[in-house]
């Protein structure tokens, strides 16, 4: 998942943030790989790896263990920023757990899922 983060709006001073969707090789006997039996994205492996074609270097990246990213909001925490624009793979597990967590964190700033340069698990779900 990618995240453009407004830090200064007026000076379109971006910092782009990537998170990896980060599994182990046990994923299907923890409680979200019995409920999504689909092995995914284990560390170490291509589907785990950022496509060079997509990675911008000298990028944040955090690793995210769980639906949403803890490190993120973590970090978002220690910057000063106007809004934040998502996009990403699994609109409606990674994208949604990871909007959700900063706009309880940041109730009053302004957050942006752009459709477009999303994709669910299914169209419907997306």
């Amino acid at each position: 998942m990618l995240f453009f983060i407004h830090k200064n709006i007026e000076n379109n001073n971006d910092l782009i943030v990537y998170t990896k969707d980060t599994h182990y090789e046990d994923y299907l006997t923890t409680p979200e790989g019995i409920k999504l039996p689909v092995k995914h994205c284990i560390k170490g492996t291509n589907g785990w790896d950022i496509p060079n074609d997509i990675y911008l270097q000298d990028k944040l990246v955090f690793e995210k263990e769980t639906f949403g990213s803890v490190h993120l909001i973590d970090y978002l925490k220690t910057i000063d920023f106007d809004e934040i624009h998502f996009i990403g793979l699994c609109t409606d597990i990674c994208v949604v757990s990871n909007v959700l967590l900063a706009k309880a964190t940041f109730p009053t700033k302004k957050i942006i899922v752009d459709s477009l340069c999303c994709a669910g698990v299914t169209p419907k779900s997306h």
